[in-house]
């Protein structure tokens, strides 16, 4: 093998195990991802006109909206077929099975509802929110590969990859994806502090630059289902794309008529921050439970390597003839 590959991915998906438990490299990516986000808000609260309690309360919305996004879309469109049949096991998170654009759009659900409760700008909010959007997607991505999960075609370029339970060497379609999630962020940060754009364009660049980027990156990706006779991430690709294009141009046509607005922050208790912190804090832990790949894939994909992970409680019913071997 050269330096350059091709590589045989032999890296273990959980990173440990308590009480019976499993903590995975992938769900470390949104426990980091959220923490960033956390720390990013906080920076620039003042900027914000934030308190420190509306910081708590955004980083928990966040969180929260951008793991229900994930698992809705996951459920929707990608797995429903499964979970039709497994209505209960929609809520298990920890049973694996999150989609990216889910992510995406449970991101922004979360700004909405923020900016309803305290009446900040949405665009404004989304602006700031743009660069710590990018790391959370691109460290999923990371996790993603190092699951194994997410498999690209069959190839033959130096840097191929062997992952577990699948022929052949593929494109490590899931590492071009992170690396250009992550690439997006100085982008987002030198247009939002250096061009001064008017409010909401960097919205509607980031929505562009994530989905249209992708485009050829999934490509190379196997996917198992469709939509509106494209691969399924590839509709949703295009969707966002021109979602995009659509808050771009409605931007400018706002900017001259944009007034400048301000906001009275008042600063809570300590006392009151207590339960947020406690929130906040559970959340980032509950995270580490979630594996990558489908629901379903889970016990075939992973089961011979952790034979505990079938027979564990947190996978009842879930392919019996393979715990049964």
């Amino acid at each position: 093998m050269s330096l350059l590959g091709p590589y045989v991915h032999n890296i273990d998906p959980i990173i440990g195990t308590i009480l019976g438990v499993h903590l995975w490299w992938y769900g470390l990516s949104y426990t980091l991802g959220f923490l960033n986000a956390f720390s990013f808000i906080g920076k620039r609260r003042t900027n914000l006109s934030l308190s420190e309690r509306e910081v708590y309360d955004l980083a928990i919305l966040i969180a929260v909206c951008v793991l229900v996004g994930g698992r809705v879309v996951e459920v929707i469109f990608y797995e429903w077929q499964f979970y039709g049949e497994n209505l209960l096991l929609v809520p298990a998170l920890w049973l694996g099975g999150m989609a990216s654009h889910g992510l995406l759009i449970g991101g922004l659900a979360a700004v909405w509802i923020f900016c309803r409760v305290y009446d900040k700008p949405f665009l404004l909010m989304t602006d700031a929110l743009a660069a710590p959007a990018s790391f959370i997607l691109g460290a999923g991505r990371i996790g993603n590969f190092i699951d194994g999960q997410i498999l690209g075609s069959v190839t033959s370029v130096p840097w191929a990859v062997k992952f577990p339970d699948a022929a052949g060497f593929r494109h490590p379609v899931v590492l071009y994806d992170g690396i250009k999630n992550l690439l997006i962020i100085p982008v987002m940060l030198f247009v939002g502090s250096r061009l001064k754009p008017p409010r909401g364009f960097v919205t509607g660049l980031f929505l562009f630059l994530y989905s249209f980027l992708r485009i050829p990156v999934d490509i190379f990706r196997e996917y198992p289902t469709s939509l509106l006779g494209l691969a399924t991430g590839q509709a949703l690709n295009v969707a966002l794309s021109a979602v995009g294009i659509v808050v771009i141009l409605i931007t400018y046509r706002m900017s001259q008529s944009d007034p400048t607005e301000t906001w009275v922050t008042s600063e809570p208790a300590v006392a009151s921050l207590t339960g947020r912190k406690l929130l906040f804090a559970s959340i980032l832990v509950f995270c580490l439970i979630i594996p990558s790949d489908w629901t379903q894939d889970i016990p075939e994909r992973y089961g011979k390597r952790h034979p505990g992970l079938i027979h564990s409680s947190m996978y009842p019913n879930l392919n019996e003839d393979i715990a049964a071997e």
